[in-house]
């Protein structure tokens, strides 16, 4: 019976090695405004999801602002510190959003509708996998995840990206058939 489980243990690894060589990669990008507190705290938390599926070998996940003047700052104090409380390592920095994160099989991932606006001013129309993290959440009252560098409130902000991440990722899983 071990030898049994060992085999099928070993069966399964082969099949999400192979599954992870053939597959192109499926690129993440969450999108705010200065890239130091929304987008970061859900890339982070989007990445420990990801890496504990096991599907960090076919998701790959970043972040980025629309705007420029945090570039090279480390993420908000308050957006660490709720990340740490929940075990969730975090040591990127700052960038505003360049052409090249909006090739291929990229998921932009927008905070708020301002967000998607501005991208849409920014790279145009044609992006079929432009959404707002909040539209995940499909019984939440929220559509946009608020800027916390102006309220604060960074307990609120994690739990909406908490809840609006589970949903993407079985949205992706979906799409993605993974």
């Amino acid at each position: 019976m071990r030898r049994r489980r060992r085999q099928y243990g070993l069966y399964v690894s082969m099949l999400r090695f192979m599954i992870q060589i053939e597959r192109p990669m499926i690129h993440v990008l969450f999108l705010c405004l200065g890239n130091i507190c929304r987008s970061p705290m859900a890339e982070a938390v989007f990445k420990k999801m990801v890496d504990d599926e096991g599907l960090s070998g076919v998701i790959s996940v970043d972040s980025a602002g629309t705007g420029s003047w945090h570039v090279g700052e480390k993420a908000h104090r308050g957006t660490r510190r709720v990340l740490s409380q929940y075990g969730i390592a975090y040591d990127g920095r700052a960038r505003q959003i360049a052409e090249k994160d909006v090739q291929g099989n990229t998921y932009i991932v927008a905070m708020s509708r301002e967000n998607v606006d501005e991208f849409r001013r920014r790279f145009g129309d044609n992006y079929p996998q432009l959404h707002r993290l909040l539209d995940f959440v499909p019984d939440g009252e929220a559509r946009d995840v608020p800027d916390p560098y102006y309220t604060g409130n960074f307990e609120y902000v994690y739990q909406l990206v908490d809840e609006g991440c589970r949903g993407l990722l079985a949205y992706i899983r979906q799409q993605e058939q993974l």
